[in-house]
C-alpha cells in the first residue's frame, strides 16, 4: 500500500518528464500559431471599473496573506493587480511546478477594496492585470517587490535601496510614426515555481498585438542590481515600418541643461537624465536628454553594440529636493544585447509633456534587417536595473550638462554650455598634461568660444562653450569629448539642440 501511494505521487512528475517539461518552446508554438490567424479582440472591463479614478483604484489591494508560495518557504512570492482604471485588458497567469502548468484562477475574495469599495461582483468572469514578484533584497526579514508587469508589455524592476523609476517594454511597433503606434502586451504568464534556495525567478510570456505576436522568457536575478535576461522569439502577422528591440521608457520634466517652464522648488525633476551608448567600436555616447517643445526623434546608427541604456547618474538628493519621489534613487537601465545583432540603430524619442506625469522618452534598438513575415525572429539580452555600481565609461564621463552664460557683457546671442568631465583618467594627469576639447558643430552653428579648466572641486575637468546658431528654425548637433598627447580620454557628449 506504501509503495502504490508513492507511485501515484511520483506518476505526475514522470509524465511531465515524459511528456517533457513545459519550457520557451511550448510558448513559441502558442505565439506561432497565434501568428497565422487575425488578433481576437479581449474582453474589456466593465464601464464601471474602466472610469475607476487613480486613488480608488490603488485603494484596491492584494491580500498579502494569499500570495503565492508563502507557504512553500521559498524566498520569492506573487501577488497580483486588478483589472480597472485603464489597465482594462484580462492576463491568465500560470504557476509550473516539476515541469507542468496549472492556471491560477481569478478570485474577487484575493483583495481588499479599501474604503470606497466598488461591488465585488464586478470582477466575476473576469481575469487578473498583471503581478509582481517579492523578494528580500533590502533586509532578510522582509520581501520587497522587485519587480512588476502590469499593462501591455511594460515592466519595471529595482534594485536595492532603488524606488521605480524608468520602465522596460517587450516591444515597441511604430513608435513617433505618424500612423500610430501599436502597443503590443504580454496576455498570458508562466511562472516557475523556484526551489527553496534558489535566488532568481523565471518568467515565461505570451505576446499579442494586431501585428506581432511572441514568446519571452524572462530570468529574474533581484540583489543590489537587478538583473533580468530576456530571451524573445517574433512572428509577425503584417509587415511592421519600425521594430524597437529592448525598449525603455522614462521621464524627464527639467533637469540642469533645462530650466522648468514654471516657477518650482526642485531643481531637478526626472527619472533618467541621459541616455548612453557602447557602441561596437569602442566609442562611449552620452546625449543628455530634453523636454522639447515638439516631438524630437534621433538616432544613433550602429553595427552589434555593446550595450546602450537610459541612465539617471545624478545621484544627489540636494539636486531634487523631493522627498516623496526621491529622484535620485530611481534606477538606471542598462542593456547588453546577447550576440550579434547586425547593423540598426538606437533612437530616441523625446515628447512634450507639460508636467512629470507623462513618460516621455523612449529609447529602443532598431534592427536594419526587419524579419520576414510569420518566420521566427530571435534575440536576447541583458537588463541591468542598477544604482550603485553603475555602469560607466572606463575613463571618463560627462557628470552634468548645463546650458546658460553666467556673466555676460552687453546683449550676447550666442548660446552656452558648461560641461563637467570626471573619472579616473582625469585624476592621473599630472598639472602638466595639456587637455583639449574637440568639439563640433554640424552645419547649423559656429563654436565661438571653447575654454578647458580643471575643476579642482571634483578632480575632473570643465569645459565652457559659447555656440552661434545660424538658422533658429534648424536644429544644431553637438559633440564634444577630452583628447590629451593626441589619445581620446573621455565620452563623446553629443547633444541636440532643437529648432525654436
Amino acid at each position: 500500500m506504501r509503495l502504490l501511494r508513492v507511485l501515484a505521487l511520483l506518476l505526475p512528475a514522470l509524465a511531465a518528464s515524459a511528456a517533457g517539461a513545459f519550457d520557451f518552446d511550448d510558448v513559441a508554438k502558442r505565439a506561432q500559431q497565434l501568428a497565422e490567424r487575425p488578433q481576437q479582440p479581449p474582453v474589456r472591463v466593465p464601464k464601471e471599473l474602466a472610469s475607476l479614478g487613480y486613488d480608488r483604484y490603488r485603494d484596491i489591494r492584494f491580500r498579502t496573506d494569499r500570495s503565492v508560495w508563502r507557504e512553500q518557504k521559498v524566498a520569492f512570492e506573487l501577488q497580483f493587480f486588478p483589472m480597472g482604471m485603464f489597465y482594462d485588458q484580462p492576463v491568465r497567469m500560470h504557476e509550473i511546478v516539476a515541469g507542468v502548468a496549472r492556471e491560477i484562477r481569478f478570485d474577487p475574495a484575493l483583495f481588499d477594496y479599501g474604503r470606497d469599495p466598488p461591488d465585488p461582483a464586478l470582477w466575476r468572469g473576469l481575469n487578473f492585470a498583471g503581478f509582481r514578484a517579492h523578494y528580500p533584497i533590502n533586509t532578510p526579514k522582509y520581501r520587497d517587490e522587485v519587480i512588476a508587469f502590469l499593462g501591455a508589455s511594460y515592466f519595471r524592476a529595482v534594485g536595492r535601496e532603488q524606488r521605480y523609476g524608468a520602465s522596460a517594454r517587450g516591444l515597441a511597433v511604430d513608435t513617433a510614426l505618424a500612423s500610430g503606434e501599436e502597443f503590443p502586451r504580454f496576455v498570458e504568464f508562466w511562472i516557475e515555481r523556484p526551489e527553496p534556495d534558489a535566488r532568481e525567478l523565471r518568467i515565461f510570456a505570451l505576446l499579442d498585438s494586431r501585428r506581432v505576436t511572441g514568446a519571452y522568457r524572462f530570468t529574474v536575478r533581484p540583489g543590489a542590481e537587478t538583473v533580468v535576461d530576456v530571451k524573445a522569439r517574433l512572428y509577425l502577422r503584417e509587415h511592421v515600418t519600425k521594430l524597437g528591440l529592448a525598449p525603455m521608457t522614462s521621464m524627464f520634466y527639467f533637469g540642469e541643461n533645462q530650466r522648468p517652464p514654471q516657477d518650482d522648488y526642485r531643481p531637478e525633476v526626472h527619472d533618467s537624465d541621459g541616455l548612453l551608448i557602447h557602441s561596437g567600436t569602442g566609442e562611449w555616447l552620452w546625449r543628455p536628454l530634453l523636454n522639447p517643445r515638439r516631438l524630437l526623434v534621433t538616432s544613433f546608427a550602429l553595427v552589434n553594440p555593446i550595450g546602450f541604456g537610459l541612465m539617471q547618474r545624478d545621484r544627489d538628493f540636494e539636486h531634487y529636493q523631493d522627498l516623496e519621489a526621491r529622484y535620485e534613487l530611481r534606477p538606471s537601465i542598462w542593456v547588453e544585447p546577447r550576440g550579434n545583432w547586425g547593423a540598426g540603430r538606437v533612437e530616441l524619442v523625446l515628447i512634450p509633456s507639460p508636467d512629470e506625469t507623462n513618460d516621455n522618452v523612449v529609447a529602443y534598438w532598431v534592427p536594419d534587417a526587419p524579419p520576414a513575415l510569420r518566420e521566427p525572429f530571435d534575440f536576447e539580452y541583458r537588463m541591468r536595473f542598477q544604482r550603485e555600481p553603475e555602469t560607466r565609461p572606463p575613463q571618463s564621463w560627462v557628470a552634468s550638462t548645463r546650458r546658460g552664460h553666467g556673466y555676460t557683457r552687453g546683449n550676447d546671442p550666442t548660446l552656452g554650455f558648461v560641461l563637467d568631465f570626471e573619472g579616473p583618467a582625469l585624476k592621473k594627469l599630472g598639472p602638466e598634461a595639456v587637455i583639449e576639447a574637440i568639439v563640433t558643430a554640424a552645419g547649423n552653428a559656429e563654436i565661438a568660444e571653447n575654454i578647458v579648466a580643471r575643476n579642482e572641486v571634483t578632480g575632473g575637468v570643465r569645459v565652457r562653450l559659447r555656440i552661434r546658431r545660424l538658422d533658429d528654425a534648424k536644429p544644431v548637433d553637438l559633440r564634444a569629448f577630452l583628447r590629451t598627447g593626441g589619445n581620446t580620454i573621455s565620452t563623446t557628449w553629443s547633444y541636440i539642440i532643437p529648432p525654436s
